[in-house]
């Protein structure tokens, strides 16, 4: 991707997270959250011992020493047999309860066991963004944090353009829906593509920075009569994905497309079953917020965070780890998520 690109790097206690901004929006969020599986990070390598092997899905179940089995696919007329060794990469981390993918690298040997770690979140960023510096301190708190909320959001709003976006993401796929209100005065099928082209760029940094995959449906401006345009549009938004599949616009102006899925989507790893966010989310912001503060101010000889109990039993250990200066107080008045910051 060309354009102007700025790199974020946020070390927080309890949580790394790395953001990549281009073109003044965000394309990429990474968290890394201590305590996790290191076995089902994206790229790690482990031992594996197989421990099911079912020809019906042309693949087989893995032991890699996580807590759930990962996902080996094999081409038809490959063999495995229960019991073998190999070593495996994760290739896709775990999503809505189904454990992590795996390929095969060759032959393994000994117990389960993690062999090499995933590439951490700064070896990814450069990955992502070659040759570009990571800024750190305030500035990548505040990024990381408006990066989550540009991840979250439902729908999003370009005046500019005249669109409106709708990004949702179901059990079997993610739907994409442009809506666009026509300017007097300027061409309709010209301000169509113009809206396509805009709307489709967006709906692929938005997928990109939800970390989704699979089947993708979208619904573009117009009928489907100018098929063929609309499916170059398409296929130059997503052009970043050299394994995305691209099937026909219809006569509806549908197009559906197939993306692989790498990371657990963010929604997943910020939100609890509900859609809120989990108790360990909101007590990693408390902490990531005591963190900026600790920075801005450095004269105090206390910066006093009060939070919710349930958030403050997790908060309390990583605050520790700020200094003597960073002061977590559970607070029962405080509702979730609603933690204050106040001077000592």
């Amino acid at each position: 991707m060309s354009g102007a690109v700025e790199v974020f790097l946020d070390e927080t206690p309890g949580e790394t997270r790395g953001a990549i901004m281009r073109d003044g929006r965000y394309a990429h969020l990474l968290i890394h959250r201590e305590g996790e599986p290191e076995e089902t990070r994206l790229g790690a390598r482990s031992a594996g011992r197989v421990i099911e092997v079912n020809p019906g899905i042309r693949g087989a179940f893995v032991d890699i020493a996580a807590p759930a089995a990962a996902f080996l696919p094999f081409p038809k007329n490959d063999r495995l047999t229960q019991g073998q060794r190999l070593e495996v990469v994760v290739t896709a981390e775990p999503r809505a309860g189904k454990g992590a993918v795996v390929r095969r690298l060759g032959a393994g040997e000994g117990a389960p066991r993690l062999i090499q770690p995933a590439p951490s979140i700064a070896e990814q960023l450069r990955d992502l963004a070659p040759g570009e510096e990571s800024v750190t301190g305030i500035a990548a708190i505040d990024a990381v944090i408006e990066a989550e909320e540009d991840a979250l959001v439902r729908s999003c709003v370009f005046a500019s353009h005249g669109i409106d976006l709708a990004i949702e993401r179901t059990r079997a796929l993610v739907a994409v829906d442009i809506d666009f209100a026509s300017t007097p005065g300027r061409d309709p099928k010209q301000a169509r593509a113009a809206a396509n082209r805009e709307g489709l760029k967006q709906a692929a940094r938005l997928i990109g920075l939800r970390n989704w995959g699979g089947l993708v449906v979208i619904d573009m401006v117009g009928d489907g009569t100018d098929a063929e345009a609309q499916s170059k549009v398409v296929r130059a938004a997503f052009g970043h994905e050299p394994q995305a599949v691209f099937g026909p616009v219809s006569r509806f102006g549908l197009l559906q497309m197939s993306l692989p899925w790498r990371r657990t989507p963010i929604e997943e790893v910020l939100l609890d079953a509900g859609g809120r966010p989990s108790v360990q989310t909101r007590a990693i912001s408390v902490v990531r917020a005591l963190r900026r503060h600790l920075l801005a101010d450095t004269l105090s000889p206390r910066i006093i965070a009060r939070c919710a109990p349930d958030e403050a039993l997790i908060a309390y250990p990583l605050a520790a780890r700020l200094g003597p200066r960073a002061v977590i107080q559970a607070d029962a008045a405080i509702p979730p998520g609603r933690g204050r910051i106040e001077e000592g």
